[in-house]
């Protein structure tokens, strides 16, 4: 279908005024450098990304995520990076509704509350009611954000090739090509057809694989679109909630179990893994089945990094330094000679940090981001000492078994993550290739 040239002239005209706002702000930062107003250059990018808006702080959330690809003091600062931002009114919203559904929203809603249960850079989410008296949630993305993302990011693209030219030595061999990754997880995070197709994937493999125990919304794909998202509304309480846990589930333990159980079955039997599992997409709904929710960011390993992944979870678990040092090389990139002495030496302190945790600062939840980031950042800094760069893929995986980690400190403090009859996945079965004999070990 050929494209509307009065909508490609739009979106044109958007897209050199949203250069304008750039420019302006960046403008702003740099006249109050000059006149002497100089924070370190981590506060300053991240105080500035959220002067930018949405494409930056998805940008900076990114950075806090990506432990290896940008540095530790950047990736710390950008913890503070969150994506929480004032609601727009809800009248800005209803023609997003009615555009991408091509119906007026009537025809589709009974009812929609105009206060948004959740509001984020890209979308706002408002509880409603369908015409046929469901209730809902109903995801709805932000007017021009589209747009605004690949302003942006082309911009980010142009500037990054430009600094490869002029200053070839920076740290990060590729900027570009860092920006193209950004570029590909953002676009993809505002397409909600794609995000649909995560939640239908999901629940294909839970009934594949006969999991009763654990569910996702229902997409009712009458009222979604590529920016308006419509999902069954679950009520319940996040799986850190230990007391109101235990309303609804006799064994808070076993709910642990089965989302364990669920989504580590997930990274081989599922198209794709939740890669964002803080406690706040984890519900135990009223009826004491597992909700996983939210699957804009979802994550995809292949099978034999998976494996050594999970061998060096194992290691940390059970403070295995030897394993250790073999599985950082084997699901690193080096094209040098590892010292495995010496990577075993100085990868020694990781295991302290890993099993020093405070349950009740877990379960106040103000350890979750914080410690697993820390862990993750002594990983990669020890890494790059040896010249091994871990692949994103890695920090989404690893982050997300921590997660759980921390969760077992809270529902189950008895349990071994590798040693527990009532979990599924065994490691030791896992076909490994030899690592006696890897190319990169000394």
């Amino acid at each position: 279908m050929p494209s509307n040239p009065y909508v490609t002239l739009g979106n044109s005209i958007k897209g050199i005024r949203r250069l304008g706002q750039t420019g302006k702000v960046l403008s702003w930062v740099g006249l109050r450098w000059l006149q002497g107003e100089r924070p370190p250059l981590p506060r300053l990018l991240r105080e500035t990304f959220e002067e930018l808006g949405a494409t930056y702080i998805k940008l900076g959330q990114f950075i806090a995520s990506s432990p290896s690809l940008f540095p530790e003091d950047y990736v710390q600062e950008f913890q503070t990076c969150l994506d929480k931002t004032e609601p727009l009114p809800f009248s800005l919203l209803r023609h997003v509704i009615e555009e991408d559904l091509g119906r007026s929203l009537g025809e589709v809603f009974q009812s929609i509350d105009p206060v948004p249960l959740a509001s984020a850079s890209i979308a706002q989410v408002h509880a409603a009611v369908l015409a046929n008296g469901d209730s809902v949630v109903v995801k709805i993305q932000k007017p021009g954000v589209a747009n605004i993302l690949l302003t942006d990011l082309n911009f980010l693209y142009v500037t990054a090739r430009v600094m490869e030219r002029f200053f070839p030595h920076l740290r990060f061999a590729s900027l570009s090509a860092i920006v193209e990754e950004i570029q590909a997880c953002m676009m993809e995070e505002v397409d909600f057809f794609k995000e649909a197709n995560n939640l239908r994937q999901f629940q294909s493999f839970l009934t594949r694989t006969g999991n009763t125990q654990a569910v996702v919304p229902k997409v009712y794909g009458c009222a979604s679109g590529r920016r308006v998202l419509t999902m069954e509304r679950f009520y319940g309480v996040p799986l850190t909630d230990l007391e109101s846990i235990r309303r609804y589930a006799r064994d808070p333990s076993m709910t642990l179990v089965t989302a364990m159980n669920t989504w580590f079955a997930s990274l081989t039997q599922c198209e794709s893994f939740h890669a964002d599992l803080h406690a706040g997409n984890l519900m135990v709904l009223t009826d004491g089945r597992l909700g996983f929710i939210d699957f804009g960011i979802v994550g995809r390993i292949d099978p034999d990094t998976w494996k050594a992944t999970m061998q060096f979870i194992e290691s940390l678990s059970a403070g295995d330094i030897d394993m250790m040092a073999t599985s950082m090389v084997r699901i690193g990139m080096t094209k040098r000679q590892v010292d495995i002495a010496r990577l075993k030496a100085d990868i020694r302190t990781i295991y302290e940090v890993f099993s020093n945790v405070d349950p009740d600062a877990v379960m106040a939840g103000s350890i979750n981001d914080q410690q697993i980031n820390r862990v993750l950042l002594d990983i990669v800094a020890v890494g790059e000492r040896h010249g091994i760069r871990f692949p994103r893929a890695f920090a989404l995986l690893l982050k997300q078994v921590l997660y759980f980690d921390r969760y077992i400190k809270i529902l189950a403090p008895e349990m071994n993550m590798f040693d527990d009859s009532r979990l599924d996945f065994v490691v030791e079965d896992l076909p490994f290739v030899a690592l006696n004999h890897h190319p990169h070990l000394d």
